[in-house]
């Protein structure tokens, strides 16, 4: 495939720079920047980028090269750098749903875009920024904070990538250049599922959350704890009540049979509907990593008779088969806390520990769910453990340690595959005897045909989740704590990542700049993250003003002329004075100064309007969700809570129920709060603030 940026290089004869999609951003490849976001964004463009000989809208392009090595391929990587002066939309509704609308408004903003398969050998059009078909489409504004706007994988319409190596790429870039937080609208869905409600129920968190994204707040004044409470109530169900107290349809038959089929399967028992569905994802992906695996739906079935002398002759199979002729020496294993203690790692010993016993648990599930103990390859291993260690770098290190190590009760051992070179990973309990070598594929026999178990593929496996996702979730009868409890699970769409600052071990000073308002400001300035400092070891206090002078004219539109004249508590040191030992590194510094443009309409992320939310399920910002303002008091409040249904047009004319009680004398009514006699008036949310948060706290 012959990209743009290639018959560009090609006129200039330069060679162009190709990295490794899979290890790409990876600590160290091919840049690892110390500074802040928006110093390191210029050196990731300046080192792993070319800029392409077009402009969209004035804005500078850059295309960087990932190579796809088991598909051999190469991927476009645009980055767009976008001046909000000179842009259609400068202002950024995302940070206002996310709460972030009073950061002051950000000078840059630089979008990062892999376009459709079918886009890769084209130039970008002028639309770029708005179509929704990308299969990567993540913004960050010039402080560090940023969006994903849009994943698209397998199921978005890609050929070759799918969502979770996306996912990897973006969460490596962003890692790798500094970035503060990343916010994502979770409204993923996979062959008409929410993955947020399925992973939600099956993982106790979405499927983003395997990249350390947590709640960041709910719509509809949804609340965290409203939200874990509504994936225990749900995580919690137990499979037997569930059958006992089904209908008898032809519905509900499948239910039952698709239980017991995969309770007979599984190795552990399945208990509750988190179990049952986490077993069937699991045995799911395990379908995909093994196209040759036949893995069980509804019934087994005798398979056709397999050739009784499968034979495979190849280089690799005869160095095999001198292998497994010669006598296997015993392999001794050494304890993994004492290896750790000989390691020369800059993480330490608690977090190496750690990182090895997650992996050890990973293996210990993989393993429950397998008849047979194949163990799993090292990308697999790699894809589970990291949703519990957000650091690749350090998972790397230790799966590159563990061979015929011993944690806690446990042996790791590692091989490799002899036909793919793929590294494999299984576990045993210390004592049991280890599993003798397999024997080579061409002296494999079948002396009687093996059973196996239909689907071939995963598609039936989908439609037994996807059977139990609308029963058990959508389709209970008589549960309205479970028809509350998705709901609000439903209503959680707004999650966040954040990379906490954090000084490392180096000979850099660094700071946390903050600026303190002018007499004519708003207090506002205590929602300014503030700015990260970096200097070296011998900087002055003039050095210390003029790096914070710079970050903050170089990152906010009102700060364009400001000037730093003094530094809090610090005013009678002199200016040539060296700052080390006199302030801490990784401190927090605020400076005073000259020159904010206070009235400028550039002056907020979410814009200069300044209007009320206080709708009466409690929320009191905008969420994304879709309001109707009151034609008397113009306060904003939702459409739902309001009683106008999503399909229905607002009308010309409307008058909040506050205002309406005003105009005439309000109808007493009394609210039953029981938490076993919740009825249907309780799922819409309560009308007084007072009772904002009491819509939850029932007992189950």
């Amino acid at each position: 495939m012959s990209l743009p940026i290639l018959k560009t290089l090609k006129k200039k004869k330069r060679a162009p720079k190709l990295f490794n999609l899979n290890t790409f951003c990876d600590p160290g490849c091919p840049i690892q920047p110390n500074g802040a976001f928006r110093d390191n964004v210029r050196e990731f463009l300046q080192e792993c980028a070319e800029i392409e000989d077009y402009k969209l809208n004035s804005m500078n392009v850059w295309c960087t090269l990932l190579v796809h090595e088991s598909r051999h391929l190469v991927i476009p990587l645009y980055t767009i750098e976008e001046d909000v002066k000179l842009s259609k939309n400068p202002f950024c509704d995302l940070c206002r749903c996310t709460g972030w609308s009073h950061h002051y408004l950000s000078r840059r903003k630089y979008h990062m875009i892999i376009p459709l398969d079918s886009e890769w050998n084209k130039p970008l059009n002028s639309e770029v920024l708005e179509l929704q078909t990308h299969l990567l489409h993540g913004m960050i504004h010039c402080n560090g904070f940023g969006h994903i706007l849009c994943i698209n994988g397998i199921e978005g319409g890609s050929k070759y990538l799918c969502g979770r190596e996306i996912m990897d790429l973006w969460d490596r870039v962003c890692t790798n250049l500094h970035t503060r937080k990343i916010s994502v609208e979770d409204t993923s869905r996979k062959r008409s599922m929410d993955l947020r409600l399925l992973h939600g129920v099956a993982y106790g968190h979405t499927w983003f959350g395997r990249w350390g994204y947590k709640f960041c707040h709910g719509s509809f004044g949804v609340q965290e704890h409203h939200f874990q409470k509504a994936l225990d109530v749900l995580s919690s169900l137990t499979l037997d009540d569930l059958v006992s107290n089904s209908q008898n349809t032809n519905k509900w038959a499948d239910v039952k049979r698709i239980i017991n089929s995969y309770r007979n399967l599984s190795k552990t028992s399945l208990i509750t509907l988190k179990d049952l569905l986490r077993f069937m994802l699991m045995t799911l992906k395990s379908s995909k990593t093994s196209p040759t695996t036949k893995f069980p739906s509804t019934k087994v079935i005798p398979s056709a008779s397999a050739p009784q002398n499968p034979t495979f002759p190849t280089k690799s199979c005869a160095q095999n088969r001198q292998t497994c002729s010669s006598k296997a020496k015993p392999v001794k294993c050494r304890n993994f806390t004492s290896l750790v203690a000989s390691l020369d790692s800059r993480w330490p010993k608690r977090r190496l520990e750690f990182t090895a016993d997650i992996i050890v648990n990973t293996l210990k599930a993989n393993r429950e769910c397998q008849p047979v103990n194949k163990g799993m390859t090292r990308q697999e291993v790699r894809d589970v453990a990291r949703a519990h260690i957000g650091d690749t770098g350090l998972l790397d290190f230790v799966l590159k340690s563990m061979n015929n190590v011993i944690v806690g009760d446990h042996i790791v051992r590692r091989r490799i595959d002899p036909l793919n070179r793929i590294l494999h990973y299984t576990i045993q309990k210390v004592g049991e005897p280890s599993p003798s070598p397999e024997k080579p594929r061409e002296q494999k026999s079948y002396p009687n045909p093996p059973i196996t178990i239909t689907p071939t593929s995963g598609s039936s496996i989908y439609q037994d989740i996807y059977t139990l996702y609308q029963q058990l979730l959508f389709d209970l009868p008589e549960s309205e704590i479970s028809s509350l409890s998705v709901r609000v699970t439903l209503d959680s769409k707004h999650f966040e990542k954040e990379w906490p600052f954090k000084d490392q071990n180096d000979q850099l000073l660094r700071f946390i700049c903050h600026f303190l308002p002018t007499s004519d400001m708003e207090s506002s300035y205590n929602h300014s993250p503030g700015e990260l400092i970096v200097l070296p070891l011998h900087a002055s206090v003039r050095d210390l003003k003029a790096a914070s002078q710079q970050a903050l004219r170089d990152t906010y539109c009102i700060m364009e002329s400001y000037m730093v004249t003094s530094i809090d508590r610090m005013e009678s040191y002199d200016n040539e004075e060296v700052i080390f030992g006199a302030l801490e590194s990784g401190s927090e510094i605020w400076v005073r100064g000259k020159g904010i443009d206070s009235n400028s309409e550039w002056q907020f992320v979410g814009g200069p309007d300044n209007w009320t939310v206080k709708c009466s399920c409690g929320a009191k910002d905008d969420d994304g969700e879709r309001m109707v303002s009151c034609d008397i008091c113009e306060v904003w409040q939702h459409t739902r809570c309001s009683g106008i249904e999503d399909t229905e047009t607002v009308p010309p004319l409307f008058v909040c129920k506050k205002c309406c009680s005003s105009l005439m004398p309000p109808r007493a009514e009394t609210i039953s709060f029981s938490g076993n006699d919740i009825c249907q008036d309780l799922l819409i949310m309560p009308q007084e603030s007072e009772f904002e948060d009491s819509w939850m706290e029932f007992t189950y």
